[in-house]
């Protein structure tokens, strides 16, 4: 059997428990080769590098594309990076060979960032291309690091053990991403050693121009297809469960034995993934089954993934959602009967770049979701500049999703819940497809819904 496994940042930088809970060191049963392991950057060094994944706060690549110094920040980099490498030598990391690793390629990458800059100095070359290049620079530093880190821990422990480096930081041919994936794997053997591979992928088309910081699970879905895998499997800090712990305690998260794509489509919209669309994609036409499995958790089978699974028994397997949405509602009394009316705002929100969570309609009015952060002052007053009435509201959405919920009751259940609380619902939306009901409630009960919700409807 063959499996293609991406580990996450947060358990890459806990790698005494990724040797012994995944890849099984002293435990025969779970130890075997048929593995191909792709490597997120150990946790927080991809922030670093690019920006705050939450925050926004910049990183080296905000220095760069500001004409600012980068050599002092990459050399705290690498004095932060070798903090890191300090850690792991009790478990085998022969220091000074990845000491020279990182000296060197931290070295390399200030000659090309310093050699972009006198490109952009120039004029000669178009800015964006350059600064787009330099993102995929810095983007790659992170998962050579935590592979070559890999790679050298298991061969000093007698674990015959390779790394694919799918950076491409010294190869000026002009692959795509899956031409360099090909290529790379030519001579690879799984079922003789371990396969360490870069979460970061260098194609000519740019990963990160195409899928911004969900590259690594495009790498990880990519070689699962290239390769056939059996299986996909996502190690994560955590299990894919009924709701999010954090909010409703970790003795009512409930894991999520089985589910599909479709459901995985429904949490990645809503910006709670269980994996990258673009990833999931791939991997559902090719019939791979996806495993997501909790690092700490070993034995654990963890919850999978398939194409055609509908559970036995209706029910709710997952309560999602986010408080940091906004509502737009657009009410024109012109509207009604009127032909192609809401074609006209798609195409406002289109050249806005905006891509809206759920849409609900009457005669007059047309109340969109969307990401809070999207919203500009640039767009509210086109909306207001068009349309006769429009209303910005903070809000928050919570879905109730389930493979099998397209039975009488449960969206009754649902409502039941939120109204027995108090919990006022602003607008509601479930399509045909019924393997999502939409909620959106007033922002300050979005944490109390979450947790009625699954007490009514997973946890009972």
């Amino acid at each position: 059997m063959l499996t293609v496994e991406k580990i996450g940042g947060t358990s890459m930088s806990q790698f005494e428990d990724v040797l012994h809970n995944i890849i099984g060191l002293q435990n025969s049963a779970r130890f075997h080769f048929g593995r191909v392991f792709v490597v997120s950057a150990y946790a927080g060094v991809t922030n670093i590098l690019l920006e705050d994944k939450k925050t926004k706060v910049p990183g080296i690549y905000g220095n760069f594309i500001k004409g600012e110094d980068c050599e002092t920040a990459l050399d705290q980099l690498l004095h932060d990076l070798l903090k890191i490498n300090e850690t792991f030598v009790k478990i085998g990391l022969d220091y000074d060979a990845a000491r020279d690793f990182l000296t060197e390629r931290i070295r390399q990458t200030k000659s090309y960032l310093h050699s972009m800059h006198e490109i952009i100095a120039s004029g000669y070359v178009e800015s964006e291309n350059i600064f787009s290049a330099a993102r995929e620079l810095l983007a790659s530093l992170g998962e050579a690091h935590s592979a070559f880190n890999s790679v050298n821990i298991l061969q000093n422990r007698g674990i015959p053990a390779r790394l694919v480096d799918l950076t491409g930081f010294r190869d000026s041919r002009q692959l795509t991403i899956d031409e360099r994936i090909e290529k790379s794997f030519q001579d690879v053997d799984p079922a003789r050693e371990i396969v360490i591979a870069t979460g970061y992928t260098k194609g000519k088309e740019g990963i990160m121009r195409e899928f911004e910081r969900g590259y690594s699970e495009i790498t990880f879905s990519k070689i699962a297809t290239h390769l056939k895998a059996d299986e996909a499997i996502i190690h994560k800090e955590f299990h894919l469960s009924s709701a999010d712990p954090k909010i409703v305690g970790v003795e009512k998260a409930i894991p999520v034995g089985r589910t599909n794509y479709d459901v995985a489509d429904q949490l990645a919209d809503i910006g709670m993934e269980a994996i990258h669309p673009n990833a999931s994609k791939p991997l559902e036409m090719a019939g791979i089954g996806l495993r997501l499995k909790n690092t700490f958790e070993p034995d654990h089978p963890g919850t999978l993934i398939t194409k055609d699974y509908i559970g036995p028994e209706a029910k709710i397997e997952i309560i999602a959602g986010s408080d940091k949405v906004v509502v737009v509602e657009i009410h024109d009394s012109l509207m009604v009967g009127e032909i192609g009316y809401d074609l006209r705002i798609m195409e406002l929100f289109t050249r806005h770049s905006i891509s809206y969570i759920m849409k609900a309609t009457n005669a007059n009015s047309i109340s969109l979701v969307i990401w809070e952060n999207d919203i500009t002052d640039a767009i509210i007053s086109e909306l207001k500049s068009e349309y006769q009435t429009i209303t910005i509201l903070p809000a928050a959405i919570v879905c109730v999703i389930g493979s099998n919920i397209a039975v009488p009751n449960i969206l009754a259940r649902a409502s039941n819940a939120l109204a027995k609380n108090k919990i006022n619902v602003n607008c509601i939306s479930q399509s045909l497809r019924q393997v999502n009901m939409q909620f959106v409630i007033d922002r300050e009960m979005f944490t109390k819904a979450i947790i009625h919700l699954n007490e009514d409807l997973c946890y009972s």
